[in-house]
């Protein structure tokens, strides 16, 4: 199991907060998902995470997938 923190840029509200949050959490082998829009992070628990993967479930969210933090 990991922990990874990454920087989405975009994100302003509630809805956008359940967009990435539901996109994210249905990639294969995430287990938790929560974000901080405040500082617009996006930390994502699970087995064997891959950075492609978070990056293409945020685009499909509408936002942007800066890098990890």
């Amino acid at each position: 199991m990991e922990t990874v923190t990454y920087k989405v840029t975009g994100m302003t509200c509630g809805h956008c907060e359940k967009a990435v949050t539901e996109e994210v959490a249905a990639i294969p082998g995430v287990t938790e998902v929560r974000v901080d829009l405040p500082t617009g992070h996006v930390i994502v628990t699970g087995e064997t995470l891959a950075d492609d993967a978070v990056r293409a479930a945020v685009d499909e969210a509408g936002y942007e997938l800066a890098g990890r933090v």
